[in-house]
């Protein structure tokens, strides 16, 4: 079976998202965000998008959402998604990391199994403003209207939180939907 590919945008915890993966017994790889786009496409089953500091420099990861691949964006992975299908980003009002309880307003297979509400641990330095056309609200907060977001029909999702640290509640269950939707 071919791995999951998670895209290194220079972010903090990109190392730990593939830590999280390879203890579940997920095979995966890191990858440049400079990396062709022929050779993501026939290298894996779905990719996840890493966090960073900034979409300058997000190389080319926006064109691997057109490789008919699944598409998990984690933070700076989430802006890359709804820059590139016309949406919107803006600076945060809370800024930087910390606890935040997530309403899931529209069920996904992406959220099957959690509750209503969740605890998750995220960085709001910048947001999602504008969904973009196609896309549907699957969560948000009291500081954020766009904690999550997806395309079903394209199988591109986006989160704003980091489910790979300790501090998010079962985080592990996003990755086990996310690798069963790879499966499918």
């Amino acid at each position: 079976m071919l791995p999951l590919y998670v895209v290194n945008n220079y972010g903090q915890f990109n190392h730990l998202i593939l830590r999280a993966l390879r203890d579940m017994d997920l095979e995966a790889t890191m990858i440049s965000n400079v990396t062709p786009p022929a050779e993501v496409a026939r290298g894996c089953r779905g990719i996840i998008l890493g966090g960073g500091p900034t979409l300058d420099r997000a190389g080319v990861a926006p064109a691997y959402l057109d490789l008919d691949l699944p598409v998990l964006g984690i933070c700076l992975g989430l802006h890359i998604m709804a820059t590139a299908r016309g949406g919107a980003i803006r600076r945060g009002a809370s800024g930087g990391f910390g606890a935040v309880e997530v309403e899931i307003l529209e069920r996904s297979s992406l959220l099957e199994g959690y509750p209503d509400r969740m605890q998750v641990w995220a960085s709001h330095a910048d947001e999602v403003s504008v969904v973009p056309e196609g896309f549907i609200r699957l969560a948000e907060s009291a500081i954020c209207g766009v904690e999550a977001m997806a395309s079903p029909d394209e199988r591109l999702y986006g989160i704003q939180w980091h489910p790979e640290v300790s501090h998010t509640v079962n985080g592990r269950l996003l990755f086990e939907n996310f690798d069963r939707i790879c499966s499918e």
